[in-house]
C-alpha cells in the first residue's frame, strides 16, 4: 500500500523517469548480435568435438569434410566452376565424378556424373562448414552461381545454417506483429478500452526492447559472447510478452473493478496495493526458474536464461509496479476510452 500511494502521489515523475530509463536501455537493442554463431561456439566449456575439429583443420582443408554442394544443369558446369573459384573463401571446386574423394587426385580426368541432365559440384571452403565465415562464403557462392546459372541449387551444411538463420529472422518479423495484434485485441475486449490496451501494449514492447538492450551490453562487453542465434530474440519475445501480458491483465482487471467503486485514480492505488505483492512474488519465482537454465553450458540457453530472467524482473518491479500504474493514474477516467467508467449509476468523469 505504501508503494501504491507513493506512485499515486508522484505519478508524473514516476512514469517520465521510468520511460526514459527504459528507452535508454532499449537504445542498445541494435547492438545485439543475433545473426548466428559458429557451431564450435555453442559450447561454453571445452568439449572433445571442438578440439577434434581444430586438429583436423590444422592438417586438412577446414571445409573439405562438409563441402557445399551445387546441383546445376550439365551445360552450365564450366561457368559454375569458374564462378565458384572466384568467390573469396573458396578452397577448391570439384565436379563430382563418383570416385572416392579420399584418394589424392581422385576424379582427375574423369567425366562428371550426370543424373537427369544435372551435375554436382563440391565446393570446399577455407573455413569450417559450421562457422560463420563458411556461411558468409556460401552466401556469396550462391550469388555468384545464380548469376551464371539461375536454376542451380546450393546446399550443404553451411547452406542449411544460412537458410535456418534467414527463416528465424523472417519468423521474428512475422510472428512479433501478429502476436502483438492478437494481444491488443484481447486486451481491448477484456478491458473494454482502446486506451488501456494501447498503454499496456506499449509498456510490454518497451520492456522487451529494454531487456534486449541490456542483454546486448552484458553479452558484448561483460560476458564476451561471440553472438547469438537469430531464434534467441524470438523465444525471448514469446516468453516475456506472454508473462508480461498475464501480469497486465491481473493488474488492470483489478484496477478496473476498484475504479467502478472509487474512480480511476483511487482505483489504481487500490489495485496496485492488492496485486503488487502477488505479481512481485510470481515474477521473482519465474525469474529464478528461468535463470536456472544458465547453469547448462550451452550458449543458446545461457542467453535465453539471462534475457527472460532479467526481463521478468524488469517487467515485475518496474513496468507493472511503476510505469503502468503511473500512466493510468495520470490518464484518470480517460484510460477507459471509448467506454465509460461508472460508479453505481453516476458517471465518474476524468479528473482535471
Amino acid at each position: 500500500m505504501r508503494l501504491a500511494r507513493w506512485v499515486g502521489a508522484h505519478a508524473r515523475p514516476v512514469w517520465v523517469m521510468t520511460t526514459i530509463a527504459l528507452a535508454i536501455a532499449a537504445a542498445f537493442l541494435p547492438t545485439l548480435r543475433a545473426d548466428g554463431t559458429s557451431q564450435s561456439d555453442v559450447f561454453l566449456t571445452d568439449v572433445d568435438a571442438v578440439a577434434g575439429e581444430q586438429v583436423l583443420a590444422d592438417h586438412f582443408p577446414a571445409g573439405a569434410v562438409q563441402p557445399a554442394n551445387v546441383i546445376a544443369p550439365q551445360d552450365d558446369l564450366d561457368a559454375i566452376v569458374a564462378a565458384a573459384q572466384d568467390v573469396p573463401g573458396v578452397d577448391s571446386v570439384t565436379p563430382y565424378t563418383g570416385a572416392s574423394t579420399g584418394a589424392p587426385g581422385a576424379g582427375a580426368g574423369q567425366d562428371p556424373v550426370v543424373v537427369d541432365g544435372s551435375v554436382r559440384i563440391d565446393v570446399a571452403t577455407t573455413a569450417p562448414s559450421d562457422s560463420r565465415e563458411a556461411v558468409d562464403t556460401v552466401k556469396a557462392l550462391r550469388e555468384a552461381v545464380h548469376a551464371v546459372s539461375p536454376d542451380a541449387l546450393v546446399g550443404g551444411a553451411a547452406a542449411q545454417t544460412l537458410d535456418t538463420n534467414a527463416a528465424s529472422t523472417s519468423d521474428l518479423r512475422t510472428i512479433v506483429p501478429a502476436v502483438l495484434l492478437v494481444i491488443v485485441l484481447i486486451l481491448m475486449l477484456l478491458l473494454r478500452s482502446v486506451t488501456a490496451a494501447v498503454v499496456l501494449l506499449a509498456a510490454n514492447v518497451l520492456s522487451f526492447a529494454a531487456s534486449l538492450g541490456v542483454a546486448a551490453i552484458v553479452f558484448n562487453h561483460v560476458l564476451g559472447f561471440p553472438g547469438a542465434d537469430p531464434s534467441v530474440p524470438l523465444y525471448a519475445f514469446v516468453f516475456l510478452v506472454a508473462l508480461g501480458v498475464d501480469y497486465s491483465i491481473f493488474l488492470m482487471t483489478r484496477v478496473r473493478e476498484e475504479s467502478l467503486k472509487v474512480g480511476t485514480r483511487q482505483g489504481v492505488v487500490r489495485g496496485l496495493a492488492v496485486t503488487g505483492g502477488v505479481i512481485t512474488s510470481a515474477g521473482v519465482v519465474l525469474a529464478a526458474t528461468f535463470a536456472a537454465l544458465g547453469v547448462i553450458p550451452l550458449l543458446f540457453l545461457a542467453q535465453l536464461a539471462f534475457i527472460v530472467a532479467f526481463g521478468v524482473l524488469l517487467d515485475t518491479l518496474v513496468v507493472r509496479s511503476l510505469l503502468v500504474p503511473a500512466v493510468v493514474h495520470r490518464l484518470g477516467a480517460r484510460a477507459w476510452w471509448p467506454g465509460r467508467m461508472t460508479r453505481g449509476q453516476e458517471e465518474v468523469h476524468a479528473e482535471p
